[in-house]
């Protein structure tokens, strides 16, 4: 098997070449990138076929296929094939709608759609299906070996990388290429739609239709954005609201809290300026509209805090009613904070120690369910719902801050050096932006903007302006391979030094490149093979390259259907949700301990190691885990080895009250071997009435 880190090389070999898409049957296509320099091999079958000569497709990092272990003549194959698969796929009956009733090996290179689509059923062992004949011996193993060797050949003939359709910077590749490029925090869902996705992933040029609505939505986002980077005196009164979920516990500490609190919600908040601003908690009601843990044998604090730093201590009024003017609402008096991201919590004050029971069982969280808080058995505490954070209010500066630090690269002394300054600002931001050196016009037309917002705002407002044009430009937000004007339409042509980079960023750590990787491609030596993989292999030992468990295997995995999952509460009482973002965050860390070891891809469901805390670790029943860290440990029992054993997977296979096999089987299928199970068949027709 080949390791991981190969097999991602290989991948990225893939990237190296473009085909234009501009349809001409006229145009010879010619290769012209070192990176996908093959040898052709094989040459067409014949009884019996000749022994293929080895391909070289090793250097760009692919699996060569090994011979097969027995040689069938390509006629016997076809009989095979008509024999075992032609009843169920004729032209008259058309199962899967595919017809295999002409089915010849010999010219199956002209059909590559269908090989292909026998390779996966036949790999999968769907064909034949359970209760049909099937061949003897290794006969099926051959067939499948032989059309893989043909359409590898054919590959190496002709090889075709596809076309290059332009991209967009999807939420997540937004929100970390405006942390590297800014320092700042975002949430991207803010301003952006939800990413169209296809076999799961939304990472797929072809589905990202742009839209009117989506284009205003990066304008937005670019204006909201360069004012929370480079602050805004003048900043208007917004309101950013944190949802607590449900399952949330609000027993346990919340990370960021201060010590003595449980519960509530912590995040980190960016401050566009100086100024007043107020903060508003939202708790849970039962279903008659009483506050939820009104009957709490115990008064009820929440304590609201900046950096750690107390700034307001609340008390909760055990009469509130949603039927009052203010509902269930808490809001504090205008506090003052400096510009910039702040650690902001809201969390309730302990006021006992010990474990929030019931008549039975411990209970993990607060509120599983809004009916069983009124039952007698329970310990009612209450829930927040909804933190708000509104302002600001009497704004009075912006202070120094870490994105302010990053743009302000230098400092102008006299209005003489604003302009020069607010250039190479604009040089080095709009360079990692664009992923390319900028060319004349781009830093003329980015210093337009600047010149507008500096003639009434002054040096700091050009400067804002200028940012936020570059994060509205086209440049910015896609991702568009350069072609020379000189290239034929339908012709394959090598991806540029710069473009690769971009493509390698993003597809292993999800953001824009690296010093690093971009000084090696402004001098051209990416499309160095011995280059490309050192680079690779450099970004895999990153701790970026994690974007490969928490985007491509989450995905892959269908790891973010988790949430969508709810246990019965009144079954699993237990169940919160900290405890399912601990079963994903498993998965994650295991699939990136895959990459950074170098390890085979058979560790997924042979590996008897996992990584687990303590929490994790008491659910599964293993003992002497301690704390909130994540760390390795070994299986003591060997039936939970692989991903198939993780939390996360059981989960998503489940129904909320019972196991399914059925759905696990269907995962299995879908997502580990690429082969979805047919549609269920459709009964018999009815005989006719009389």
């Amino acid at each position: 098997m080949k390791s991981l880190v190969a097999a991602s090389v290989g991948g990225l070999s893939l990237l190296a070449v473009a085909i234009i898409d501009r349809p001409d049957p006229a145009a010879a296509p010619t290769l012209t990138s070192p990176l996908a320099t093959i040898a052709a091999f094989d040459a067409p079958l014949s009884d019996p076929p000749a022994r293929p000569v080895a391909p070289t497709r090793r250097a760009l990092g692919h699996p060569v296929l090994a011979p097969a272990p027995t040689a069938i003549a390509p006629s016997a194959l076809t009989d095979v094939v008509k024999k075992t698969c032609a009843g169920c796929h004729s032209e008259q009956r058309k199962q899967g709608n595919l017809s295999l009733q002409s089915f010849d090996m010999a010219s199956i290179n002209g059909s590559p759609e269908l090989a292909e689509k026998m390779i996966g059923k036949l790999r999968a062992g769907m064909m034949p299906p359970p209760g049909r004949p099937k061949p003897g011996g290794d006969t099926l193993d051959v067939l499948a070996g032989t059309l893989e060797r043909m359409m590898d050949a054919r590959y190496a003939l002709n090889p075709n990388p596809g076309t290059r359709t332009f991209q967009r910077l999807n939420r997540a590749e937004y929100e970390r290429s405006v942390k590297d490029l800014l320092g700042v925090d975002i949430k991207a869902e803010s301003w952006l739609p939800l990413d169209t996705k296809s076999a799961n992933f939304d990472n797929i040029a072809d589905v990202q239709m742009p839209s009117a609505t989506l284009l205003d939505s990066y304008l937005d986002a670019a204006s909201e954005i360069s004012r929370l980077a480079v602050g805004d005196p003048k900043a208007s009164v917004s309101t950013s609201s944190y949802k607590i979920a449900r399952l949330a516990s609000q027993v346990d500490p919340v990370e960021g809290a201060p010590a003595g609190t449980r519960g509530g919600t912590s995040v980190t908040h960016t401050f566009p300026a100086d100024g007043e601003y107020v903060f508003t908690i939202t708790l849970h009601a039962i279903p008659t509209g009483q506050l939820f843990g009104s009957a709490a044998p115990f008064d009820e604090k929440i304590e609201i805090s900046v950096d750690g730093e107390r700034v307001a201590l609340l008390d909760i009024d055990r009469g509130m009613h949603e039927s009052e003017p203010n509902g269930l609402d808490l809001k504090t008096v205008p506090i003052t904070v400096k510009a910039g991201p702040r650690v902001v919590a809201a969390a309730y004050v302990r006021t006992f120690e010990g474990p929030v029971e019931d008549l039975m069982t411990p209970i993990g969280n607060s509120l599983p369910d809004t009916q069983i808080g009124i039952q007698d058995a329970i310990t009612i505490q209450g829930h927040m719902k909804l933190f708000t954070v509104t302002g600001p209010f009497n704004p009075t500066g912006v202070s120094d801050t870490p994105s302010r630090r990053r743009v302000f690269s230098c400092r102008p002394l006299s209005a003489a050096e604003q302009r020069p300054c607010a250039e190479r600002i604009v040089s080095r931001i709009g360079s990692q932006a664009y992923r390319r050196p900028l060319t004349v016009s781009d830093r003329k037309a980015i210093m337009s903007f600047y010149d507008e917002e500096a003639k009434s705002g002054g040096f700091e407002s050009g400067v804002r302006g200028a940012v936020e044009a570059i994060l509205a430009s086209p440049y910015f937000v896609f991702r568009a391979d350069e072609v020379a004007v000189t290239a034929k339409p339908g012709s394959k042509v090598a991806v540029s030094s710069n473009d690769l980079a971009s493509r390698l960023s993003f597809f292993l750590w999800g953001t824009l490149p690296d010093s690093t990787l971009t000084s090696v491609a402004q001098r051209g030596l990416l499309t160095d093979t011995t280059v490309l993989v050192a680079q690779t292999k450099r970004m895999l030992a990153d701790p970026r390259a994690d974007a490969l468990a928490t985007r491509f295997a989450a995905q892959w995995l269908r790891l973010q259907d988790v949430e969508k999952v709810h246990p019965d509460p009144l079954l699993y009482p237990a169940f919160n949700l900290q405890l399912a973002k601990n079963m994903q965050k498993e998965t994650e860390l295991f699939v990136a301990s895959l990459v950074r070891e170098n390890r085979s891809l058979l560790d997924l469901y042979t590996a008897d190691y996992t990584y687990v805390n303590e929490e994790l670790a008491r659910h599964y029943g293993m003992a002497d885990v301690v704390g909130t860290d994540f760390r390795r440990v070994s299986y003591t029992d060997k039936n939970r080895v692989g991903i198939l054993g993780h939390g996360s997977v059981l989960l998503l296979t489940s129904q909320g009250n019972r196991t399914s096999p059925v759905l696990r089987g269907k995962w299995v299928m879908e997502v580990l071997m690429g082969s979805p199970p047919p549609p269920p068949r459709a009964p018999p027709p009815r005989d006719a009435q009389p």
